[in-house]
């Protein structure tokens, strides 16, 4: 029997949160939610996600917050993240030319495109697409 890879969702919204919980355990994966970027670093040290999801505009502690302190700790550093954010498309640019920061492995735009968020997490995750009825 093979282990589920788990992906961390970090988003604020209850219907994006329960949107994306749903969508990757229908296609596989075993999900964990935070609703903030604070809660969301500490489940990521605490559970070794395979994969991040991560809002960038969140109360308590932004993603942009939590997307530096994963990769500034030597428990999460190596972890993929995917922003998820209804932020302009210039944050994309803003944030894959920080310094301090490597890029996220993936950058989407809400409302998501399903399908090309599905094909990101299966390169990031070295996993085959999950035949379809």
């Amino acid at each position: 029997m093979t282990t589920l890879k788990t992906i961390l969702v970090v988003e604020d919204e209850p219907d994006q949160t329960a949107y994306l919980k749903a969508f990757l355990q229908d296609e596989g994966f075993a999900v964990i939610t935070a609703p903030d970027g604070r809660e969301g670093f500490e489940k990521a040290k605490a559970n070794h996600p395979d994969l991040i999801t991560l809002d960038i505009s969140m109360p308590k502690e932004s993603g942009v917050r939590m997307f530096r302190d994963l990769q500034t700790d030597p428990v999460t550093s190596n972890v993929p993240v995917i922003i998820i954010t209804g932020i302009t498309h210039d944050f994309k640019q803003f944030i894959e030319t920080r310094k301090q920061v490597r890029p996220p492995a993936g950058y989407f735009d809400k409302p998501l495109d399903r399908e090309k968020l599905l094909a990101k997490i299966h390169q990031l995750l070295g996993v085959r697409e999950r035949g379809h009825a």
